[in-house]
């Protein structure tokens, strides 16, 4: 497996394994919130912000997005989860960027799981996602040390 920065060609393969992500792990959404969701994926996370691709053979396997050290986003192919990508792509981000914050739906159990085993704790809790709707998120801080 390689990490590497993501390509501006590579957007729409990047969409479409950010959705295979989201419909199988991100249960308590809607078909048509995830629909309403994508153009901000699009524009705004794979557009605007640092993305690093996670691949293997040439096959983007998943991807995260960083502002500053803040991890946006962090999705796994759902056939490649639980085989470390995550983590590498988590420790990636930490080389670069030193301890990091990440916010992760309430509804997301196995996330926050993820999070929490790999050192983060929970520092705070908003009632509404970052688009305005009843999703709430759990704000994160990571106690990683760079030794």
């Amino acid at each position: 497996m390689h990490i590497r920065l993501a390509r501006s060609t590579e957007t729409d393969a990047l969409v479409t394994l950010w959705r295979r992500s989201v419909v199988a792990t991100h249960t308590f959404l809607a078909m048509s919130d995830v629909e309403a969701l994508l153009p901000i994926v699009r524009d705004k996370v794979l557009g605007e912000l640092e993305v690093w691709v996670l691949e293997n053979g040439g096959t983007p396997m998943g991807f995260m997005a960083l502002y500053h050290a803040s991890l946006e986003a962090l999705f796994i192919d759902p056939e490649q989860r639980r085989r470390g990508g995550g983590r590498l792509l988590l420790n990636h981000a930490r080389s670069l960027k030193g301890p990091l914050t990440v916010d992760v739906n309430e509804q997301n159990p196995h996330a926050l799981q993820f999070y929490l085993a790999e050192g983060f704790e929970v520092v705070g809790r908003s009632e509404l996602d970052g688009t305005g709707r009843p999703f709430p998120l759990l704000h994160l801080r990571d106690s990683w040390q760079d030794s």
